[in-house]
């Protein structure tokens, strides 16, 4: 079984879009979004996957979520029926913190031959061995301190130096200002992560505040041989559920 996001109450968040970020932004896709999280980014534009009712971590939006409404659970078949009555034959697992549910995902991939697999995943979980030889592409994203989790729960060293090592994992840190440019960094030369596989994106979740922020961060990028990306969904839907 997994547990997944919902669009409205008892709809899960399964859905056909434009990947709007980092290396396969544009690409036709067939969206998963899988509920809870093991870590709170105070600017997280998906809380309603991880912060219900009762969940006092921090939050700037300082919402609670009925979870009843927000999470609910279906079989693998369930969701792999739903996945292929969609046209995308490139499937974007996200959440929430989607490895968190490994060993059931690694179920549902099996169930859907000839899909290119992609997980986004905050890269403090390892991936369930049998998932892991399915996937094609991760997306990781660890947070740096403005996202207000410590350091010691969102960046593991292990899993850092494992990923970095992975010819499929990009990495993608969510900047808010030139003080955070510094952290990503000091963690490339840590972790010896390449360039061409680091992207920068712009925390904004309206087009106005990405594109006061996309001005200097370009320049950023050029100026360090790191990959810049923006967030095409948002400039398309806004920050809506299920696009």
């Amino acid at each position: 079984m997994l547990t997944l996001a919902t669009t409205n109450p008892g709809e899960p968040e399964i859905f056909a879009s434009l990947q709007g970020e980092g290396a396969s932004l544009g690409r036709p896709s067939t969206f998963v979004r899988l509920s809870r999280c093991n870590l709170a980014c105070q600017w997280c534009d998906t809380a309603y996957t991880w912060r219900f009712e009762g969940d006092n971590r921090p939050h700037r939006d300082a919402l609670a979520f009925d979870r009843q409404a927000n999470q609910l659970t279906l079989s693998e078949d369930d969701v792999a029926a739903r996945i292929g009555a969609l046209s995308p034959d490139r499937l974007v697992i996200t959440g929430g913190e989607p490895l968190l549910q490994g060993a059931a995902l690694a179920r549902l991939v099996a169930l859907l031959p000839g899909m290119h697999v992609e997980i986004e995943t905050n890269g403090t979980v390892a991936p369930h061995p049998a998932l892991d030889a399915q996937v094609h592409q991760y997306n990781v994203s660890p947070k740096l301190s403005h996202s207000g989790n410590p350091a010691e729960l969102a960046l593991i060293p292990e899993r850092l130096t494992a990923w970095a090592q992975d010819d499929r994992a990009y990495f993608k840190f969510v900047v808010a200002d030139h003080g955070d440019v510094g952290e990503v960094l000091a963690l490339q030369a840590t972790y010896g992560i390449p360039g061409d596989r680091l992207f920068l994106m712009a925390e904004g979740r309206s087009p106005a505040e990405l594109h006061a922020r996309n001005r200097w961060l370009s320049d950023i990028c050029l100026k360090h041989g790191l990959r810049f990306t923006d967030r095409l969904h948002i400039h398309l839907y806004g920050d809506t559920r299920g696009t």
